[in-house]
């Protein structure tokens, strides 16, 4: 038999989305956020890549989820994170919010930033 130490994180998974906000913890959350190992925050959307650099130590990768549909992240942030160290994957929220919830749960390191439906 082999164990296996288990570290847990303050991220927690997205139970759902709506119009404007995600549920998160069994609260309904407005506006963008940011999950990752540090807990769930505010996230001010594409203009905020200092945020999410701050990741770069405890995270492999980025989800971001660019709202019903998928769009173009700025040149200019992706290429900060990349700088950073952190990989990032770009879809639409629906679709970040689902692959970030199955690779958080095979406690890989893992955050999303995402913008409501």
């Amino acid at each position: 038999m082999r164990l296996n130490e288990i570290t847990f994180s303050d991220a927690a998974p997205v139970e759902g989305y709506g119009p404007g906000f995600f549920r998160i913890g069994g609260k309904a959350v407005d506006g963008p956020l940011c999950l990752s190992p540090r807990g769930t925050q505010a996230w001010g959307g594409m203009q905020d890549g200092e945020t999410l650099r701050a990741l770069a130590p405890d995270i492999d990768v980025l989800f971001v989820g660019t709202g019903p549909d998928i769009a173009h992240l700025p040149a200019e942030l992706r290429t900060e994170l990349e700088d950073a160290g952190i990989g990032v994957e770009v879809m639409n929220s629906p679709s970040a919010c689902r692959t970030y919830n199955v690779l958080l749960s095979e406690g890989r390191r893992v955050a999303l930033a995402v913008l409501p439906v």
